[in-house]
């Protein structure tokens, strides 16, 4: 099996590049950095001994991204399966970001995944079944005050995904979206979490076990995976609640959290 992951290098994309070298999966591995992928690159031919190939790239460019597929082309490389796993997350009002910031989410949430899930189904492998996983977010489930560019470029994956996979289902392919609570993908996101207290960590997931769960759904043909006992029912009390009032509570919650990562400690 041939798989194609962005946001390889890091965080979750680098859990589900290790559970498909551990299954004995091929791989084309992209990310911004360069040095990450050489080195997962590395470790995954030793470990695994699978062919994997990689080619970073700035998937919010489309000159860098015809340059990548020209890699893919040059090696005649036919997919599988495709992991959109490539994201951005920044926190704040919505003012308080510089306008290219708040645009860039966009971007690379929305806009570089569907260019990236076109030119990947176009070299999809001839005769096979192929698998699609999209990274939504329980925040989807939400009006996210504080986040509010995050989330809404998290539901417009929820919704692409569920209707791409319409579309699909009489071509062979199936459509997965990961809609996650917390992941500990970065220093800036452990720190968030523990900002919660208890809620950041009810709801946040292992890494390794949200990697392989989510292969696991894939290849079953599901549709939505939410980890967590905890998220599942916050994901269904999201659809019953008047958006209104879980815009209030959400504010009011992520202003506490953003007051105490900003009170000072004292020694």
């Amino acid at each position: 099996m041939n798989v194609m992951i962005t946001g390889a290098a890091g965080g979750l994309g680098r859990a589900l590049a290790i559970e498909c070298g551990h299954r004995g999966f091929n791989l084309f591995l992209t990310d911004v950095n360069e040095a990450g992928l050489r080195c997962l690159q590395s470790g995954l031919e030793r470990q695994f001994s699978v062919t994997v190939t990689t080619k970073a790239c700035d998937l919010t460019s489309a000159v860098s991204v015809d340059e990548m597929l020209k890699v893919i082309d040059n090696h005649n490389i036919r997919f599988d399966m495709l992991l959109n796993i490539a994201g951005l997350d920044f926190e704040g009002g919505f003012m308080g970001r510089e306008r290219e910031k708040v645009v860039k989410i966009v971007s690379l949430n929305d806009a570089a995944t569907l260019r990236i899930t076109h030119a990947i189904l176009e070299r999809r492998r001839t005769g096979k079944h192929f698998t699609i996983v999209f990274v939504s977010s329980l925040a989807s489930m939400f009006p996210m005050p504080l986040k509010a560019t995050y989330a809404a470029s998290k539901r417009f994956l929820l919704d692409f995904a569920t209707s791409l996979r319409q579309e699909l289902k009489n071509q062979d392919a199936d459509v997965l979206v990961l809609c996650p609570g917390g992941l500990v993908t970065t220093k800036e996101a452990m720190e968030g979490i523990a900002a919660q207290g208890f809620w950041g960590d009810a709801t946040t997931n292992r890494l390794e076990v949200v990697a392989r769960k989510t292969l696991d759904r894939a290849l079953a043909g599901q549709g939505v995976y939410v980890p967590g006992s905890l998220n599942r029912t916050l994901a269904f009390l999201g659809r019953i609640i008047p958006r209104s009032w879980v815009a209030a509570v959400v504010y009011w919650r992520w202003n506490h959290v953003h007051s105490k990562r900003m009170k000072p400690s004292v020694d």
